[in-house]
């Protein structure tokens, strides 16, 4: 009698471990995954002119961009060293969009505020990069 007494005791503790591990596992998975969605990287201002700002995307419509930054170490005589800068915007920064969309047309210089994550979602844009502000220089 007593022996199957110990057994159930044994039997509930281990089934309580399991549901302890269980929690933590999941508890630690959503600190993951909270961490690579909203945290941030890096910060920083690039500046240029916006060559392009397109919404593409099938299932999910992203808003992409791409910045050109000019030359540098370029040689006399020699053909400048374009490098650019390729940026998503996030759907709900509607002034940055409309003021991405101006400065392309115009083509006047600006200096893009942005963000680096930790992770890409193909609900959230095709890069890291994500313009925050949108500053005209004058």
């Amino acid at each position: 009698m007593e022996n199957r007494t110990i057994g159930r005791r044994l039997k509930d503790t281990g089934k309580k471990i399991m549901k302890v591990i269980a929690i933590i596992g999941m508890v630690a998975l959503v600190v993951f995954f909270s961490f690579r969605y909203w945290g941030v990287y890096d910060e920083g201002i690039k500046a240029g002119t916006v060559l392009r700002l397109s919404k593409k995307g099938i299932l999910f419509k992203t808003y992409e961009g791409q910045l050109n930054l000019g030359t540098f170490g370029a040689l006399k005589g020699a053909s400048p060293i374009a490098e650019s800068f390729d940026f998503s915007v996030e759907n709900d920064n509607d002034q940055a969009i409309k003021d991405l969309e101006s400065v392309a047309l115009s083509g006047e210089r600006v200096n893009l505020h942005y963000i680096k994550r930790y992770s890409i979602f193909p609900w959230r844009g095709d890069t890291k990069y994500f313009v925050t502000h949108v500053e005209r220089l004058k």
